[in-house]
């Protein structure tokens, strides 16, 4: 295999955790203003993500540093062209972190409030605006052939597009649903299981509409591997809403192999381009010509092999550390 189709795999996989990791933290930031009754309840909703959401963030850190690095042209293309879009992503994160600094930093109804909001838009725009992104990737874009963007922010809005985003942000919502579902009790556990089922339904209605799309509007369905792992994700979909039904925990895992089924059959329809020219399939980037030199994919092989596994033993560590469920009598303690 070559290094360049090696460092694609990876950029993969990146994405592909931090739309799992991640995936709950949006819902859970998006479902806070309204599960949450009181605000020992908030509290209880924001200390289920509290250990795990600033760690989930790194692999968005570490995939945008792989492309930047292994993928020069690819990361020049999509930060001039998507740059408004992505400034609008980074500008929300930094709202979402600050505000969970800075909710409890005063014990009045009326602070914490406005940081609740703050978060739910902190998670909103993100989730809503990465499946935008994705599906421009797979439908095309103004590239001309100097590798260089020529449209505006308003050529990125469709209705495939939209639809895209619509549909990954009704599952990070049920997604993050599913995760309160596993670390609340009570009410709250009852609250999480009933919005699951509701936006369970919005999301299998989106995620066909998406495919139906897909099929109109991109070459995906050319590729046999994206076509497996889609219809692996349609299974995972229709069994998490299953096990929905029969209030079942292993439903999170369920929507969790849904996300990840889907983001593979994105790339695997993407492979071998990186980003797709909508004026001439010649000047589509690919693998092979964004890619940087032999000797560059080499050394960050080396220096992945030797950290990678690092930073997935201690993520992984922490995910054990704290797998219970969050109730008031800790919140107090």
């Amino acid at each position: 295999m070559n290094l360049d189709v090696l460092w694609f795999i990876l950029v993969a996989v990146l994405f592909i955790g931090y739309f799992f990791l991640e995936g709950f933290d949006y819902g859970v930031g998006i479902l806070l203003p309204f599960l949450g009754k009181s605000g020992v309840e908030r509290r209880i909703l924001l200390e289920t993500i509290g250990p795990f959401w600033d760690g989930n963030e790194v692999w968005l850190i570490t995939a945008g540093g792989a492309i930047f690095a292994a993928f020069p042209h690819w990361y020049a293309t999509l930060f001039s062209g998507f740059y408004l879009a992505l400034a609008l992503i980074l500008v929300a994160l930094v709202i979402r972190g600050v505000a969970v600094e800075f909710r409890n930093k005063l014990d009045d109804p009326g602070w914490q409030s406005l940081w609740d909001w703050l978060i739910f838009i902190g998670s909103l725009i993100p989730a809503l605006l990465w499946g935008v992104a994705v599906a421009n990737l797979l439908k095309g874009v103004p590239i001309a052939g100097n590798m260089q963007y020529i449209g505006s922010f308003w050529s990125l809005i469709s209705v495939y597009t939209l639809v895209g985003g619509v549909a990954l942000l009704l599952l990070f919502i049920l997604h993050g649903a599913l995760f309160l579902y596993l670390k609340t009790e009570g009410e709250l556990m009852l609250r999480a299981w009933k919005t699951a089922t509701s936006v369970g339904i919005l999301a299998i209605i989106f995620v066909v509409m998406l495919a139906v799309l897909s099929y109109v509007q991109t070459d995906m369905f050319t590729k046999w591997l994206a076509v497996v792992a889609l219809l692996l994700a349609a299974v995972a979909l229709l069994t998490t809403y299953y096990l929905l039904v029969k209030q079942n925990g292993w439903a999170f895992l369920a929507n969790g192999l849904t996300i990840i089924f889907a983001a593979l059959a994105f790339f695997a329809g993407l492979f071998p381009r990186v980003m797709v020219s909508s004026l001439n399939p010649a000047w589509n980037l690919t693998v092979y010509n964004a890619s940087s030199s032999p000797y560059t994919l080499k050394i960050m092989t080396i220096v992945a092999v030797c950290l990678v596994p690092i930073v997935l033993v201690y993520q992984g560590w922490t995910y054990w550390v704290f797998r219970h469920r969050v109730t008031e009598k800790q919140l107090q303690y």
